[in-house]
């Protein structure tokens, strides 16, 4: 992963968060990693433990040719996630919960250099 993926990554895991933190949740952690994968954001609510999937893209213009960045948690995505987040739970046990959701977000620069942003949020998006 190159560093500009990377930093467009970090760009929209921390306006995932933010919003996140806006909207009543907790973040807990962010980046967990397991020998299985990485859980962008690890957030809680009253009732849930919400283990979360950030996708951004940068410019719209990426849509027409990716489509929606929620369409890139494919089945192989979601089974790391899943292993991840069993894997945070046995590690740590929570009291809350389990919920998987997926956070999208696609960004613009408007002409006069302010960046719109649209969010998404899908609760439990594996329906698990």
């Amino acid at each position: 992963m190159s560093n500009t993926t990377r930093q467009t990554g970090r760009q929209g895991e921390n306006a995932a968060a933010e919003w996140l933190t806006k909207n009543g949740y907790t973040v807990i952690c962010r980046n967990y990693t397991s020998p299985h994968g990485e859980i962008d954001i690890i957030a809680e609510d009253e009732k849930y433990i919400v283990f979360v999937e950030v996708k951004y893209r940068k410019n719209s213009v990426f849509l027409s040719k990716y489509g929606r960045p929620v369409r890139a948690v494919n089945k192989s995505k979601k089974e790391h996630i899943i292993y991840t987040a069993k894997h945070y739970i046995n590690k740590f046990s929570p009291n809350k919960k389990p919920r998987i959701d997926v956070i999208e977000i696609i960004s613009d620069e408007m002409d006069n250099g302010f960046v719109s942003l649209s969010i998404k949020h899908y609760k439990n998006a594996f329906g698990e």
